[in-house]
């Protein structure tokens, strides 16, 4: 095939018929000759309002000699496809089915590659399926009771369900593409095949991920919804199996392979990790609030026009002290939602339906936090100050879960806020309009009234006096590192620690990686 870079298409223009029309007359073929294309990247320039552009990167396929057609063109950005490299699962025996535990991206992949390979795994996730966490997160909105073992964080998928499904990774590769394609064949639109910036939406999402976990009870694996890791059996160093507890009962489980793909809020697993001298380390993470616009006025400064749909952004600065602040995980057209996992705290995130229709835009405005600022050299120390944090968060939005916030204007003058603008705080169940400082470490606050004026130079109205900051963002990554080896086992056979919690990922598709990552490694293990 022959890969086409850099193909311009006006937005207005973007159909089959007239993409075909073009490639034709780029190769300068018959239009006879031409078989069909196939999108490998689509961007959107958007560097001039009047002249907005789809950019597309396509590998077409042809019935002429291919080769002599890039050699007559001598185009840089017309060239022969490189050939795909495959993803693949070898095949694999064992004696005791291996372990995951957790069942976010990392969890779920890991388990699928596992399930492929004909390993036959056992998942136990503590939370529930996904269509009893979301009726159980939406109990909670209604009667502000939550449930610490079934919400955003806790349960099938991982807080990746509840986030928008954004798929934008800063590497590429066969696993990231097997992550696509598996997405695809359970239910996700084909465009996150090729868009640059490719997203699923919480709606479609929840269906995928209940497709893949069928998938891999078809393929002979079993998964353990409410069961809780809660101790590891250790002999003469390795691992010889693990304590579950489901609904008050506790079973033993005999295992000699344990993935730990726990996410980064299991807190009480890893305190218990910590207690059987599973080695780990402080990780710096960050801290932060939520920031909402009109989606209206983002899609005017970034497109010049609401023609394109929700536009998204993504920034950063140093402030004077060398503190990073930047956005994270943006949600265009999306909502503010209540994250917390621990009763007395508040957690925020974002999150977006697929349409990406909502009235605001959100992002996490995040500061970078350091093992200096930790307050103690213990190894969950960085857990702990985002406890403390949490907490005041929730005492300050007056202990119902509801959400501090203040508008923009309010905070950089360091003031309470007393009534919403013009922007409509998203968070449910409600907010409390206070000043977010008050919650928050100085060193994070300092940072984020220094950045505001400085991405506003970046993103035009971003520091709009009516902009509205919901605190608090704390779990944007893990602040706890479990160490490993070249085998990628902790400090005892047996054990491997996976993904965003264990500190080697950080969102759906780098978990997704380490999780395959992890499974492929013990599957060498077994055919060794």
């Amino acid at each position: 095939m022959i890969r086409v870079s850099q193909l311009k298409i006006p937005v207005a223009y973007d159909t089959p018929e007239y993409i075909k029309n073009k490639l034709v007359m780029l190769l300068g073929i018959e239009a006879g000759l031409f078989l069909s294309y196939t999108p490998v990247k689509r961007a959107i320039d958007a560097r001039k309002k009047n002249n907005l552009l789809y950019v597309y990167n396509v590998d077409v396929s042809v019935t002429c000699d291919e080769e002599k057609i890039v050699k007559r063109l001598n185009d840089k950005n017309i060239t022969l496809a490189p050939k795909p490299e495959p993803f693949i699962i070898p095949s694999a025996t064992c004696t005791l089915p291996p372990v995951i535990c957790g069942m976010g991206p990392a969890g779920l992949f890991c388990a699928y590659a596992m399930a492929k390979s004909g390993l036959k795994p056992v998942v136990i996730e503590r939370g529930k399926d996904v269509d009893a966490r979301t009726e159980d997160y939406n109990a909670f909105l209604k009667t502000r009771m939550l449930n610490p073992e079934s919400n955003i964080q806790f349960g099938e998928g991982g807080a990746g369900t509840f986030s928008d499904g954004k798929l934008t990774t800063g590497t590429s590769g066969n696993k990231l593409r097997f992550v696509l394609e598996t997405f695809v064949a359970h239910g996700a639109p084909e465009n996150i095949l090729f868009d640059a910036k490719p997203h699923i939406g919480t709606d479609v999402l929840k269906g995928v991920i209940k497709s893949i976990r069928k998938e891999i009870i078809a393929l002979g694996g079993t998964v353990y919804f409410e069961t809780k890791l809660t101790d590891i059996h250790i002999q003469k160093g390795k691992l010889t199996g693990i304590t579950v507890t489901n609904n008050g009962a506790y079973r033993d489980i005999k295992c000699e392979k344990l993935i730990l793909a726990i996410g980064h809020s299991a807190r009480d697993t890893f305190e218990m990790l910590y207690e059987n001298k599973i080695e780990m380390q402080q990780k710096p993470f960050s801290m932060g609030v939520r920031i909402e616009h009109k989606q209206h006025t983002i899609n005017k400064t970034q497109y010049g026009t609401d023609a394109l749909g929700a536009a998204d952004y993504k920034l950063n600065v140093k402030t004077t002290d060398g503190r990073g602040v930047y956005t994270f995980c943006m949600c265009p057209g999306g909502h503010v939602i209540a994250a917390a996992s621990e009763e007395g705290g508040i957690v925020t995130n974002g999150m977006s339906y697929h349409a990406r229709n909502g009235e605001n835009a959100n992002a996490a405005l995040l500061c970078d936090v350091r093992p200096s600022d930790f307050e103690s050299d213990h190894p969950l120390a960085g857990m702990y100050l985002q406890r403390k944090h949490e907490r005041l968060a929730f005492a300050l939005g007056g202990g119902d879960y509801s959400a501090p916030a203040t508008l923009v204007r309010d905070f950089i003058k360091n003031k309470s806020t007393n009534a919403q603008g013009s922007i409509k705080a998203s968070y449910a169940p409600s907010v409390r309009w206070c000043n977010v400082a008050d919650c928050l470490p100085s060193y994070v606050t300092d940072a984020l009234r220094e950045a505001l004026p400085l991405l506003s130079k970046k993103l035009k109205g971003f520091d709009d006096d009516d902009a509205v900051l919901t605190a608090i963002e704390s779990r944007s990554s893990s602040p706890v590192r479990i160490t490993r080896s070249e085998t990628l086992e902790a400090n005892y056979n047996g054990i491997y620690p996976c993904g965003e919690g264990a500190g080697y990922a950080g969102g759906i598709m780098s978990a997704a990686a380490d999780g395959l990552k992890v499974a492929l490694q013990i599957i060498e293990q077994y055919n060794s």
